[in-house]
């Protein structure tokens, strides 16, 4: 794959990765997740986990990378979630 696409994946990638971040700051901060649906970052994780199962069965770094950190992040929620719901 050229340089540049390569490039553009893990630019999307880092963006759509690190979107998580601040959700995860508020819930720390305010130990509330009543507005988190259950359903959808259940949804939303089984779909990254897809993700990176493409991403590891085509050998795509970028995608590799962000989904497995997304999907860290997403199970970092759900179990904020669990805790605080």
């Amino acid at each position: 794959m050229p340089l540049h696409i390569e490039l553009v994946g893990s630019l999307a990638a880092l963006i759509t990765t690190l979107c998580w971040v601040p959700q995860i700051i508020k819930i720390v901060r305010h130990r509330e997740t009543a507005s988190i649906s259950l359903v959808t970052n259940v949804s939303l994780a089984l779909g990254v986990l897809l993700w990176l199962f493409y991403g590891i069965m085509i050998s795509s770094w970028p995608v590799i990378a962000a989904n497995g950190m997304t999907l860290l992040l997403i199970l970092t929620i759900l179990g904020l979630k669990l805790r605080y719901g």
